[in-house]
């Protein structure tokens, strides 16, 4: 069987005009197929031209270029050009003297059926999004939200269906394979792969290159330290709270800055609801069954914010955490929702540490020492006290242990009218109301209000409960 030249061409495409003539000339002396992706009467010098409007033969072929020549001998392809190069078009043809009085070369430009969305669509209409979770049909007079709702896949708002090409698109926001497994989420301990993943992080909203973020959380969060089976079945208000630093939080527009812990920002609120979401839907734990929280909070749909480490006097909590400020990372922390800081007389760091203080040993309960972990956000006009005085973080958090100490007398049981405390054997010792390393500090919110905040920890926290963990987010 003798040798066969193929073409794929378009007609918004200056180069594949600028070819017509060659095209024809292959046409007639070596029998040229052409393929035209988006107008069959193009290129009107070849007699006859495949309409390939429908990509096929173009997603088939494997087109990224137009124009593009191939030689096919028998039936496989032995030799490819793309864009237009005399010498190469007539080495790949065997004919000489094409195109004369053309310039010696033109570039290509892209092919229609590589461009995201159409390629998205190929992809499902050929069986091959290599996607393996089970495909949900719904019936033609249902309501796709209401269908997600009835089906028990929502944290009660509405749910972006999480169709092929929405998954597939999530899936180009990172570059790991689809089958990689994560861990065992809990509480079913079922399988977390990277598409799982995906389908979660399209429900909740979130854009493709928020994907990195989410993956790194959940590694985070699935590490045995974490304890997230713990952070889900216990009775108290605690949840996954993210804390993300590095140049990540600029490349997808996070929010660190005024109302950094309420709504508004897409990257913060979808980051955290996906993986909610994904501890609901793939590991099982839903409210009232394994998930016993006696109230929660509202951070339980979402808690994931920025730092300002770009506004903050100290250095920040990845550095804090051994990382470079280079890396961009996310620390996730079992959490509870927010207590207020209010502060607007202060105008030194003792007085301040004194508020921050007396605000911490009330968390949880005043006569309950040790609690769990805290992170302490600064906000930027409580900041700038510390900054004026020279205070490092290391400063601020020492005075803060110290001011934690807590004589046992105080702690009681029955002092100051609450039965709340400990046996009277024990009045005569001191406890901390945080481990050592329990107290995380970082910096955000707007530029006016003297507002910080505490987000207290589960009263499990540390090596026997839960402790934080942090993971670089990797492109």
């Amino acid at each position: 069987m003798s040798d066969r030249l193929i073409a794929v061409v378009k007609r918004d495409c200056p180069t594949c005009e600028l070819v017509e003539p060659v095209l024809a000339q292959l046409a007639e002396q070596a029998g040229l197929t052409v393929y035209s992706q988006d107008d069959p009467g193009f290129p009107a010098a070849v007699p006859q031209v495949i309409d390939d409007r429908d990509l096929a033969a173009s997603h088939r072929m494997g087109i990224e270029i137009v124009p593009t020549l191939i030689r096919i001998s028998g039936d496989e392809e032995v030799a490819r050009q793309i864009g237009w190069h005399r010498g190469d078009w007539e080495a790949l043809s065997g004919v000489d003297g094409l195109g004369a009085g053309l310039p010696e070369w033109g570039a290509g430009c892209g092919a229609i059926n590589a461009e995201p969305a159409v390629l998205e669509k190929l992809k499902i209409k050929f069986g091959q999004t290599g996607i393996q979770s089970r495909l949900v049909d719904i019936g033609e007079a249902e309501d796709e939200a209401e269908a997600m709702f009835d089906r028990g896949w929502s944290d009660g708002l509405p749910l972006v269906p999480p169709t092929e090409q929405r998954v597939l698109r999530m899936l180009a926001g990172t570059t790991e394979d689809p089958r990689t497994v994560l861990g065992l989420c809990p509480p079913n301990l079922v399988a977390l792969t990277v598409e799982k993943v995906a389908v979660n992080a399209v429900m909740a909203g979130c854009k493709p290159e928020y994907m990195p973020v989410v993956l790194a959380s959940m590694r985070a969060a699935l590490e045995d330290d974490f304890a997230l089976h713990g952070v889900l079945a216990t009775t108290m208000f605690v949840g996954p709270v993210l804390v993300v630093n590095g140049p990540v939080r600029h490349r997808i527009g996070m929010n660190a800055k005024g109302n950094a812990l309420g709504q508004g920002n897409r990257a913060n609120a979808t980051i955290g609801r996906a993986i909610q979401l994904i501890v609901r839907n793939v590991g099982g734990g839903l409210p009232q069954g394994v998930d016993r929280a006696c109230l929660g909070n509202p951070g339980k749909y979402t808690f994931c914010f920025a730092e300002d480490e770009e506004g903050s006097c100290w250095e920040s909590l990845a550095v804090e955490r051994g990382f470079t400020a280079g890396q961009s990372t996310v620390t996730v922390f079992a959490g509870y929702g927010v207590q207020g800081v209010v502060d607007q007389k202060a105008r030194d760091p003792q007085s301040l540490c004194h508020s921050f203080a007396a605000s911490l040993r009330a968390f949880h309960n005043v006569k309950i020492a040790p609690a769990g972990d805290a992170i302490v956000v600064v906000c930027p006009e409580h900041d700038r006290t510390f900054k004026e005085a020279g205070w490092s973080k290391q400063q601020f958090l020492q005075r803060l242990y110290a001011l934690c100490e807590i004589p046992g007398e105080e702690l009681v049981t029955g002092v100051g009218g609450i039965a709340e405390g400990i046996a009277q054997k024990l009045a005569d010792r001191s406890f901390n109301k945080f481990r050592p390393g329990g107290l995380l500090a970082v910096r955000a919110g707007g530029g006016a209000g003297m507002f910080s905040a505490i987000i207290g920890g589960w009263l499990a926290s540390g090596p026997k409960g839960s402790i934080p963990i942090t993971k670089e987010v990797k492109s």
